[in-house]
């Protein structure tokens, strides 16, 4: 009996299942760790995770699409088997639930191994034996999935392989959905990004107000004095009402800049790891300062004070050097 020919519609449909496959699965799994990045911070690292960044939501993004494609790929791809059995036989097929297979096992054996590194490195931890037993969770159920279905199993108990795919996708919806709790609805994820445009410009307006008094010798007036069209340097404006940051100078050395911010600073970014900004005040020729920048809901004011002896001026620092 000659065997059943690959045509260019089986070649595309199996490789597509496949891409689309090795997607999901690698998205699901950086979002699951993201998700115990999120839930069991870890104390070494300088960076907490940042829940507003674009990994979360480009891993939720790519399950939302990829996953539903395996789905549809798969039952196009099951319907022709049922029509014609022979397409059980052909080599794409068998080629993709091998090398499957082999990626799984693999899988599994790299997990192994990094979970006794790290044992004998004594560095086992919460955060880290959930990430192991996510990986082994996954290319287990790969695995055993792939071997039951060369075997025919699925074919064999059809109500039984309905079962898991309705869970498989409950899993996945429930993944996707736990993201929302994170980082919000899509609304006030744009809400946020304000926030961290707000936060970058106040940050990039204090540099031009350090080095306009490394210069000078004197903190700026007003924000206009810092305009200086040679150097580049042009004011940012509040992203959302386009008005310009609020500024006033507190004493010689001492000046606080405003911006009103749509919620407080996320529990876990690195910067409400920090305490609360606080007033700055002079002490003898240094002066205690806090450079965190957290903040609040609404209008806010952080308070800065430039030390002479950190920043000194320019023409002091030139004269050191020669």
């Amino acid at each position: 009996m000659d065997k059943p020919k690959v045509t260019p519609k089986d070649f595309f449909l199996w490789a597509g299942a496949m891409v689309s496959l090795y997607v999901s699965v690698f998205s699901f799994i950086s979002l699951i760790f993201d998700y115990i990045n999120y839930t069991f911070p870890d104390p070494l690292q300088y960076f907490p995770t940042n829940p507003y960044s674009g990994s979360i939501s480009y891993e939720m993004a790519s399950l939302i699409v990829m996953f539903p494609i395996f789905l549809i790929l798969m039952r196009v791809i099951n319907n022709d088997i049922a029509r014609d059995p022979t397409r059980r036989d052909i080599w794409i097929r068998r080629w993709a639930l091998y090398l499957t297979l082999f990626i799984a096992a693999l899988a599994l054996a790299g997990d192994l191994i990094t979970l006794i590194m790290y044992f004998l490195n004594g560095e086992i931890t919460i955060r880290f034996i959930a990430k192991v037993f996510v990986v082994f969770a996954v290319a287990a159920a790969g695995f055993l999935h792939f071997v039951a279905d060369l075997r025919g199993f699925w074919e064999q108990n059809r109500n039984q392989a309905r079962s898991v795919g309705l869970a498989t996708g409950g899993l996945i919806l429930i993944t996707v959905i736990s993201g929302f709790f994170i980082i919000g609805t899509p609304w006030e994820a744009r809400l946020y990004r304000f926030d961290e445009q707000k936060v970058g410009d106040l940050q990039n307006i204090q540099y031009q107000i350090v080095n306009y008094w490394q210069q000078k010798q004197t903190i700026p007036p007003a924000l206009a004095d810092l305009y200086d069209p040679i150097q580049g340097n042009i004011l940012p404006r509040d992203p959302q009402t386009g008005e310009q940051y609020a500024y006033a100078i507190l004493g010689t050395y001492s000046f606080k800049l405003c911006a009103t911010f749509n919620a407080e600073t996320p529990a876990r970014s690195a910067d409400a790891a920090n305490s609360p900004a606080v007033p700055v005040s002079p002490v003898g020729s240094k002066l205690v300062q806090n450079e965190t920048w957290y903040h609040p809901a609404g209008e806010f004011c952080f308070n800065r004070g430039i030390d002479p002896q950190r920043y000194p001026p320019y023409s002091k620092t030139i004269q050191k050097t020669q």
